[in-house]
């Protein structure tokens, strides 16, 4: 399927995908407003690594013009800087212009540099866009079955790779993939604009990505994954255009990210029924720090609904949300096995949110008819606390499974200002809740014993990768715009 060429379609720029002058300013402050701080959570990790090699993608026949297919440039340009592997690694430049591509296989030892005036522009030929396997733990793809589009910037089994610069731009042309998707006309899962396979010492900073097909960043089965500094847009209506997708992965870290997408802004998964059963990859030890933005129909952190290998180990503060549908929410299934557990999460403005916390214990549809039913996930061990919120019309919506109780559900320190005359519904659910307002539902009225451990508290997680000069946004709370 040959489409029209990438000149006839419109390039919104980051700005105008806001949608109203006060979200103009929330992105502008989010955005600019940050300052250097000695506060990282996280592990020392270069963001970037100084390589004894260089090229420029124009070395290779490169034209930046935004019409000249590039692909075959990409392609001979990391082959030729492989041989380097082993000698330090290489970095490839890509210069000020607009370099249209189909998708391209990144090397380990490698940076990929990005200048600030380079926009790397996804075809719209879907012949530049390979068919890949799909991943074990899911079974198909995950919207059609059979194969995926391999994405855009694609690596497998990698090691040492950075994508970075002086926040360039990585443009999806997700508008014709959003209106084929609605259509119901293509063959084959829509792909991501990165994606990362059985790597590790994967950095993603200062980059500004655009109009994703599918989840804008999506690191599956990796490991020691540095994604900081990035700005993830996409129009509010736009479909499944998640923003950050770690997925059976472990050793994540997230840190001052701003994400206005369609859906979910960050989402941990780990695989898909009776298939992430049986490959049993779980993440863990994920932090995210720092997050500000928006979600047309998702949640501002979220967990699921594929996770049947597991998810525990995470801990997630200072995030900032307006403008959502929901803040937190767990996603899961009867048939999805698994577990969720061990799961903190603190420090949470909201403003202008449909529902502040929401646990979904029937949500998502199934790889097959050969799911099991009877496979009940375990959700435990969720503490939130210190949250706080303007203009929200339910505070919590949370449903468990019956027979499956979701245990030891812990609420502390959450002060919502509620428009909803029943703030709280739930079922199948325990826990405990202490100073929350308006006052919690009735199996959550218990309060925390003194010394207990019920409640999860991440004292033992373990801290992840960053660089010594951290930024941290200044961002004025939500609740007092």
């Amino acid at each position: 399927m040959l489409l029209k060429s990438s000149a006839s379609i419109n390039h919104p720029s980051p700005i105008s995908l806001q949608r109203s002058g006060l979200l103009l300013v929330v992105t502008l402050l989010a955005m600019t407003q940050w300052v250097a701080a000695e506060n990282s959570r996280c592990k020392p990790m270069k963001p970037s690594a100084d390589r004894p090699h260089s090229v420029s993608i124009t070395d290779f026949g490169a034209v930046g013009d935004g019409v000249t297919i590039n692909t075959k440039a990409f392609q001979n340009a990391l082959f030729y800087l492989h041989s380097f592997a082993d000698k330090g690694g290489a970095q490839l430049f890509v210069p000020s212009g607009r370099w249209l591509t189909g998708s391209f296989s990144l090397i380990s030892h490698l940076t990929l540099s990005l200048d600030k005036d380079a926009v790397i522009i996804g075809s719209t030929d879907l012949s530049e866009w390979p068919i890949i396997d799909p991943l074990p733990s899911y079974g198909r793809g995950r919207e059609l079955p059979g194969g995926r589009h391999q994405s855009l910037i694609y690596g497998n089994n990698l090691t040492d790779v950075i994508i970075t610069g002086g926040n360039g731009t990585i443009d999806g042309q997700g508008g014709v993939w959003w209106d084929w998707f609605k259509n119901k006309t293509l063959n084959y899962t829509r792909p991501h604009l990165v994606e990362f396979m059985y790597s590790t010492e994967v950095v993603i900073s200062n980059i500004t990505f655009v109009n994703s097909p599918f989840w804008a960043i999506h690191p599956v089965y990796c490991s020691q994954v540095l994604i900081q500094d990035v700005t993830i847009l996409a129009p509010l209506d736009s479909p499944n255009t998640d923003g950050i997708d770690p997925d059976s992965s472990s050793n994540v870290c997230i840190e001052d990210c701003y994400i206005s997408t369609g859906d979910d802004l960050i989402v941990i998964k780990s695989g898909w029924d009776e298939y992430g059963i049986s490959f049993a990859h779980p993440s863990s030890n994920i932090s995210i720090h720092r997050v500000v933005g928006e979600t047309g129909s998702g949640a501002g952190i979220a967990f699921g609904s594929e996770m049947s290998g597991g998810i525990s180990e995470v801990k997630a503060e200072g995030i900032h949300l307006f403008n959502s549908k929901h803040g937190i929410r767990i996603k899961t299934s009867p048939g999805r096995g698994g577990y969720v557990r061990n799961i903190f999460i603190s420090d949470v403005t909201m403003k202008d949110v449909d529902i502040a916390i929401r646990i979904s214990g029937n949500y998502g549809e199934h790889p097959g008819e050969t799911y099991d039913p009877k496979v009940i996930p375990i959700i435990n061990g969720i503490t939130i606390q210190d949250v706080s919120g303007v203009n929200i019309s339910k505070a919590g919506l949370l449903e468990g499974i019956r027979g499956d109780n979701f245990s030891d559900i812990c609420l502390t320190n959450v002060v919502l200002n509620v428009t909803s005359h029943h703030p709280w519904n739930c079922s199948f659910i325990e826990g405990y809740a202490n100073l929350v307002s308006p006052e919690s539902c009735e199996p959550l009225k218990k309060t925390v014993p003194d010394q207990s451990s019920v409640c999860y508290a991440p004292d033992h997680l373990q801290p992840q990768f960053s660089n010594g000069n951290r930024l941290m946004n200044p961002f004025l709370r939500l609740s007092s715009l």
